[in-house]
């Protein structure tokens, strides 16, 4: 009876001990996680490397890629981070105020913290809200939504979108003509 009692007790207290972990675990909004399999800093120039398996999660943004540098110079402003991630391909989400996602692609991909300017060099994709949008380069202004695609200079690809309708019924329900 005794050892029936003591099992009751046990389960309890691992269920708040992992619970109190995982807490513990996960990021504030405003702390940066990054995990890998190697990490290398360059005190002198202000550089972090992180090599294999990288993810980094900050906020509502997520990156995932092969390598991450983290690039902090004065010249960069008051975050003064260039985040450029590399990979076949390289992956950056992130979820926007009205709750959708944008995520993007790229042999590399290329993050200016302050600006909020993301660009993207190689195979790039952009896909937001069911629109999709294909190029050599993609250059994006997070804050202004402004999306600028590129061709490569030697390549005959051209930049391809895909864009899809808005349900007539969904618009008649947000109170547009």
């Amino acid at each position: 009876m005794t050892n029936k009692f003591a099992h009751l007790l046990v389960i309890p207290s691992l269920f708040m001990a992992f619970s109190s972990f995982a807490e513990e675990t996960s990021p504030p909004a405003d702390q940066v996680s990054i995990s890998a399999e190697k990490q290398l800093v360059q005190v002198k120039d202000n550089i972090g490397i992180f090599e294999n398996n990288v993810e980094i999660i900050h906020g509502n943004r997520q990156i995932r890629a092969d390598r991450l540098e983290v690039h902090k110079r004065e010249d960069l402003g008051d975050n003064k981070q260039l985040l450029v991630a590399t990979g076949e391909p390289a992956y950056f989400e992130e979820k926007l105020t009205d709750g959708t996602i944008m995520s993007a692609s790229a042999n590399e991909v290329r993050y200016d913290v302050e600006q909020r300017l993301l660009t993207l060099i190689g195979h790039a994709q952009v896909t937001q809200d069911g629109q999709k949008i294909n190029a050599k380069s993609i250059t994006y202004d997070m804050d202004q939504q402004l999306i600028s695609a590129e061709r490569g200079e030697d390549s005959n690809d051209r930049v391809h979108t895909i864009l899809v309708p808005v349900d007539s019924k969904e618009t008649k329900s947000k109170g547009q003509p």
